[in-house]
């Protein structure tokens, strides 16, 4: 008996280490954590990302559909630094990644083409260099791609003329090189549709370049520039509750 609770008690961390990916959350959790881990958050925005929850679904930014899956990141302009990490590219129900106006640099990890179900991708206004994927043009949803104010360098890969759902992209004020393509999705930002069309400065070579910029009307300030933030979210429904509940005080108030 005695050396039966002698083995037990010498197992015991061993049973409590095997289980602790049981609590540690979902492979959707861990990919987040693993990008936390990988930038510095001078605001503590990510403070409550607590790799111990079942699941991510409360966790600051973050939007889950009904089966607890991510879809939607939402982190523009919480002054991020640092780099994406390939984890990224294990949230396969990810509609929405919205990590605009931080500083984050480093390179677009090709491993975001697996996000087969993205619709947007707005990683403007940071500090990204290196070539735009060509695993991008994977992404047969995305209706917006914005990548404008970094450092990107290279040709626009021609898997993107693929995306037939493409409304709104914006490369500008980038390093990139080369031809703007002009066949496929592209053929609705080209000189021909001048009303599709505005000034950016996007650096083309080539005799045949067709035009200086790759930005539709659907750029910053329209349908979908900017996804809302959990914040604002939350003070519009606080404000429709409460426009709900002050005819009752009032007539309750009356009633004295």
């Amino acid at each position: 008996m005695i050396s039966s609770f002698v083995a037990l008690f010498l197992l015991s961390p061993f049973l409590v280490f095997q289980m602790l990916p049981m609590v540690s959350g979902n492979s959707e959790g861990d990919a987040l954590n693993a990008l936390k881990r990988n930038l510095k958050d001078p605001n503590s925005v990510l403070q409550n990302w607590n790799p111990l929850q079942a699941n991510p679904c409360m966790w600051f930014g973050v939007t889950c559909n009904s089966d607890n899956s991510v879809i939607r990141l939402d982190l523009g302009g919480v002054n991020l630094l640092g780099e994406l990490v390939p984890q990224l590219g294990q949230l396969p129900n990810l509609q929405y990644m919205e990590l605009h106006n931080n500083s984050i640099s480093g390179k677009i990890p090709d491993v975001l083409g697996n996000l087969t179900n993205l619709v947007s991708l707005d990683l403007y206004w940071n500090r990204l260099s290196g070539p735009i994927p060509d695993t991008l043009g994977n992404l047969r949803k995305l209706r917006f791609l914005r990548l404008n104010h970094n450092n990107l360098s290279g040709n626009i890969p021609m898997s993107l003329t693929n995306i037939a759902s493409l409304q709104s992209i914006d490369l500008s004020d980038n390093q990139l090189t080369g031809d703007i393509p002009v066949n496929g999705s592209f053929a609705l930002f080209t000189p021909s549709r001048p009303n599709l069309l505005k000034s950016c400065s996007l650096s083309l070579g080539g005799p045949s370049s067709p035009g200086s910029n790759v930005k539709s009307e659907g750029g910053p300030g329209s349908e979908k520039s900017q996804a809302p933030s959990p914040s604002s979210l939350a003070y519009f429904s606080a404000s429709y509750v409460l426009s709900l509940l002050l005819p009752f005080f009032l007539a309750v108030f009356s009633a004295f």
